[in-house]
């Protein structure tokens, strides 16, 4: 699927390609943190921004980093480094209309003041890791 979105102001704008319509919710502290709530990512094959110079980039551990836009602030999207694949913050497309909850992450970390609903895989860190463990170890 081919996706178009931008951040608050407009500043940014961005067109992906392959975007996966799975939406990945984290409760990892980090992501937390970041967004004053979960995170909610789509996974995409290819994205190009417009307004580039919009985005500021913060490294959040030595695989990953975060944008947002330098304006308004708006939280665009999660890059590992080393693949330099893009998970793309899902409030930030244009059309929400084909996405789904697809999983939980770190659960375990999840704050008590409110759930997800839905019957979808719900992971604890430790499971998540793991599970990226068994498909580095599958390649």
């Amino acid at each position: 699927m081919k996706a178009t979105g931008r951040c608050l102001c407009g500043a940014v704008t961005y067109s992906a390609e392959e975007v996966e319509t799975d939406v990945h919710s984290c409760h990892c502290d980090i992501c937390v943190r970041w967004n004053g709530g979960p995170s909610f990512a789509v996974s995409v094959g290819q994205v190009s921004f417009n307004g580039e110079q919009n985005i500021g980039r913060f490294d959040s551990s030595e695989w990953a980093e975060r944008g947002f836009c330098s304006h308004c602030g708006t939280n665009l999207f999660y890059r590992l480094k080393q693949t330099d694949h893009y998970m793309v913050w899902m409030g930030t497309f244009d059309n929400l209309t084909p996405f789904k909850l697809a999983d939980e992450i770190y659960i375990d970390k999840k704050p008590a003041l409110y759930d997800l609903v839905g019957d979808h895989p719900r992971l604890t860190g430790e499971e998540f890791i793991a599970l990226l463990t068994e498909e580095d170890d599958s390649q």
